[in-house]
């Protein structure tokens, strides 16, 4: 009923954006956006297609198909995911239709309702303080026969984590079905009260912290304790994501990960607030998901102000903040739950794949931090010219695009890896002669044990970044 009912509000929205484009120049003003006094209100398709947010980046890009630019430092691995870009028709450009704009790319991707569903098997895990998350195990159907990822050996594990707002979209059950055909064994994560997960405590999980991932990854781990794990974020569940690659290191079991539409500066992107139909949509959806909970949060939170909340930042900091038990201010939590706060500790490859026209996140040169990009070997950044925020559609009934890149540079990570220990192994075997034998494996060939020391896995982690 209230799915229903958020679906058809996001419709009407869909609606009125059609009738002109003077609805959505207030929509301009999103995360850090600044209009210099006397500045000309120039349409967004020309700041996108002549001299807009993408061609301001063009400082060490390198261009793709489709007037995609990839932004990153240069090192060993970035030349073999550009590599593995140019090849990839994914980039491609195809036909436009009316469909395209940024506006209905991100509606059609949150409002439609979802096409072939894939089988799921859900697991309850019970937390160290006895909370639950809940993980979604995809196991069909499989429409072409599967293709494996890593040739002689067991498929690759496909972390899947959807928007902190707990909506499992069309893009995501899309992304599972397409990774399953590919050989890949995908799970998805869901927080405390998301999805049906029962929320058994009055806690929650706040926007970036990642106690519970870490404990669901260990679990995933020692149920496929040699399979490589791959991990893929959705919007503002990005934040989740990176903030257990910054906390974790290089102990972290991830191979390689991917965001879509991440939000990356999330403090800023709460205080400029979304534009009204976003920010109204994504604020009736957490209402549903916590009013049936009403009861049970009452002893930890004021439930009357979190109800009335009138937007994000009002909502998170009532429900994060001002806690009856232990208040904080919101300076506080964002030293805590800010998804950057250990970057430079994420030992882990991580493409994040954003649009210039994203009406979410804003535009890129406010919404980026393009340093990041430039200084950081394991960060890079595809940008392409359209595509909203994850939409990234194609003509039915093909996956978003961006699925099929992110899988392409999985596989190509997966060479490159697998290259560097053949390297590393055949200079072993040299220093064998001189000093003993050593023994050495092949990081994706040998089945390593839970308790195996984390080091001797991440030992190449350092090298091919120079």
């Amino acid at each position: 009923m209230w799915g229903a009912a958020l679906a058809l509000l996001l419709a009407v929205l869909a609606l009125v954006s059609l009738l002109g484009r003077r609805l959505w120049r207030p929509w301009k003003r999103v995360v850090g956006a600044r209009t210099l006094p006397g500045a000309p209100d120039r349409d967004d398709d020309e700041e996108v297609d002549g001299g807009g947010p993408a061609d301001r980046f063009s400082d060490g890009h390198e261009p793709l198909p489709g007037g995609c630019s990839l932004i990153c430092k240069p090192s060993a691995l970035a030349q073999c995911l550009l590599r593995s870009l140019r090849r990839s028709a994914a980039l491609e450009p195809g036909p436009r239709c009316w469909l395209a704009g940024p506006h209905l790319q991100t509606l059609r991707h949150f409002v439609l309702p979802v096409g072939p569903r894939p089988e799921l098997a859900r697991e309850y895990l019970q937390l160290a303080d006895d909370g639950l998350v809940a993980l979604d195990w995809v196991v069909g159907p499989c429409g072409r026969g599967r293709r494996v990822t890593n040739a002689g050996g067991l498929p690759a594990v496909l972390l899947v984590i959807p928007n902190a707002w707990g909506r499992l979209t069309r893009n995501v059950l899309g992304l599972c079905l397409l990774a399953l055909e590919r050989g890949y064994y995908p799970v998805v994560f869901h927080r405390r009260g998301h999805h049906g997960c029962p929320l058994v405590s009055p806690r929650l999980q706040p926007f970036g912290d990642p106690s519970d991932l870490k404990e669901a990854v260990t679990y995933i781990r020692f149920r496929h304790p040699a399979a490589p794990l791959f991990a893929v974020s959705e919007g503002s569940g990005s934040a989740l994501l990176l903030s257990y690659l910054g906390e974790c290191g290089s102990s972290s079991y991830v191979t390689g990960a991917a965001c879509i539409s991440p939000v990356l500066r999330c403090r800023e992107w709460f205080e400029a607030r979304l534009p009204w139909p976003y920010e109204r949509g994504f604020l009736l959806h957490q209402k549903i998901v916590l009013s049936r909970y009403a009861t049970a949060l009452e002893d930890t939170v004021d439930t009357s102000k979190l109800f009335g909340s009138r937007s994000l930042r009002e909502f998170e900091e009532t429900l994060f903040c001002h806690t009856k038990s232990s208040p904080i201010s919101w300076d506080t939590y964002w030293d805590r739950n800010d998804p950057l706060r250990d970057v430079d500790e994420a030992a882990v490859p991580v493409l994040c794949i954003c649009s210039a026209d994203d009406p979410v996140c804003g535009p890129p040169d406010h919404a980026l931090p393009t340093e990041l990009f430039h200084s950081n070997p394991y960060f890079f950044l595809l940008l392409s010219r359209h595509g909203g925020h994850c939409g990234f559609l194609r003509q039915e009934p093909l996956p978003a695009w961006s699925h099929e890149v992110i899988l392409e540079s999985f596989r190509a990570l997966t060479e490159f890896f697998r290259m560097e220990e053949r390297m590393k192994g055949l200079s072993r075997r040299r220093a064998s002669f001189l000093g003993g034998r050593r023994r050495w494996g092949s990081l994706q060939k040998r089945e390593v044990s839970p308790s195996s020391s984390l080091e001797e896995i991440f030992s190449w982690k350092r090298s091919y970044t120079r």
